[in-house]
């Protein structure tokens, strides 16, 4: 008898599943923002150009500032010279016209945006007779540019007797038809209407939902309301140069306007312009940089309460 044979088991080793290809942990930049930024770059050279100039022109003395080179600065000390002698002006007059434009914007501002939130929020959640046409006008007031208002509102201020005071200037600043129709549509995007019926079934007043459920949501839109009127009011030169008489009321605009016309006999004053010029942005841009923050604090939580 012959040998069995032995049968040879081949063994089968399984193959592992191939596994899925690796991403790439490093976040793909989109293709196509060369231009973009290069767009923006040119705009933001062409708005600091002018911040620039500013800079480099109040560094110089009278007799400098017309005999070099526009875009060089000077380093003989002409800008600390300049500023004494822009303090010195007027027995402080630069002083009392900053004082003055502090007032008008802060004031003006928060006047105008307390009326816009509440005008934009009771146009946003009310229904009332006259509605549309309310808005209608609104929309026209936004049209009308405010040189056109000016006359007639120092005509109606001068027969309640109160042109050529701060009041003449900060009443008309108070109410702003773009700032109202700001406020009413942000008021009418961000106010939920459910909450507010619900208040109103658990009893509670109108004035105490337009406080704690209306003014928190619509935080982020009224600080933009009152950085626009800011803005607008402190570099206002018409209204003021109407309304007010005496130069103790006069606003910085007005004031260097007031400084660059007296005359041939005066000395020149340009370098001393230039100089105010330069301090009167640093408030903007200081105010613009702390209330960009709160602004971005109040988006964000915003977002996490919705």
């Amino acid at each position: 008898m012959s040998a069995p044979t032995a049968t040879r088991r081949t063994s089968v080793v399984p193959t592992p599943p191939a596994s899925p290809p690796t991403r790439d942990p490093r976040p793909r930049k989109p293709k196509g923002g060369f231009w973009p930024t290069v767009t923006l770059l040119v705009g933001a050279a062409y708005s600091l150009f002018p911040v620039y100039w500013l800079v480099a022109a109040s560094t110089k003395s009278a007799g400098e500032l017309f005999t070099t080179s526009t875009l060089v600065p000077s380093f003989t000390g002409g800008f600390f010279e300049n500023l004494g002698e822009l303090l010195a002006f007027g027995d402080g007059a630069f002083l009392v016209w900053s004082g003055n434009s502090i007032l008008f914007s802060v004031g003006g501002g928060l006047a105008a945006t307390a009326v816009a939130a509440a005008a934009g929020y009771a146009l946003a959640k009310y229904d009332f007779r006259g509605k549309n046409l309310v808005f209608t006008f609104l929309l026209i007031g936004v049209l009308i540019p405010g040189v056109v208002l000016a006359i007639p509102q120092y005509l109606l201020l001068a027969k309640m007797g109160i042109a050529g005071t701060y009041w003449s200037v900060l009443l008309p600043f108070a109410i702003s038809p773009f700032s109202i129709y700001l406020a009413r549509i942000y008021a009418g995007a961000v106010v939920p209407t459910e909450l507010l019926e619900a208040g109103r079934l658990d009893g509670a007043s109108e004035w105490r939902l337009f406080r704690s459920v209306a003014l928190p949501a619509m935080v982020p839109g009224l600080i933009t309301i009152f950085l626009l009127q800011f803005v607008a009011i402190w570099n206002n030169f018409l209204l003021p140069f109407i309304m007010l008489s005496r130069e103790e009321t006069f606003p910085l605009t007005v004031g260097f306007y007031s400084m660059m016309n007296q005359g041939s006999d005066q000395l020149n004053v340009y370098n001393l312009v230039i100089v105010g010029c330069l301090l009167a942005i640093i408030p903007l841009i200081l105010l613009f940089l702390f209330l960009q923050r709160y602004w971005r604090l109040d988006l964000v939580s915003g977002s996490l309460k919705g």
